[in-house]
């Protein structure tokens, strides 16, 4: 069993900053891409960055210049920066990850979210 926990969102007024945490747990051999993705009520889930266990990292045009998604070293949390918040940020920001486990299986996994809500 694998689980992904959000943390770190808030309320923050618009240019502020939030980081987001994603931490994985679990029988876990190796997790490939982690992406971070966001709904905003009304509307379509949305990619907002992705991260390769390599490290390579990729944005949507929305994300980029403000945002800033890496990894720790053992690979297990992922981070979003998000820095100059603007209203339109304003979502449920949610993790997936591309997870082998210990049946070697290979799946994905969604968090739970956590909300983030900027005021102007």
């Amino acid at each position: 069993q694998v689980q992904l926990v959000e943390s770190g969102g808030g309320l923050v007024q618009s240019g502020g900053s939030l980081r987001l945490s994603c931490a994985a747990s679990g029988s876990i051999i190796e997790i490939y891409t982690v992406g971070w993705y966001r709904q905003a009520p009304g509307k379509q889930r949305e990619l907002v960055a992705t991260i390769t266990s390599g490290g390579s990292t990729d944005y949507a045009d929305s994300a980029k210049g403000r945002f800033t998604i890496s990894r720790d070293n053992a690979g297990n949390t992922v981070y979003l920066q998000m820095n100059s918040l603007k209203p339109e940020d304003t979502a449920v920001y949610y993790c997936n990850a591309d997870v082998r486990t210990v049946a070697r299986t290979r799946n994905d996994y969604w968090g739970q979210g956590t909300q983030v809500t900027v005021s102007s």
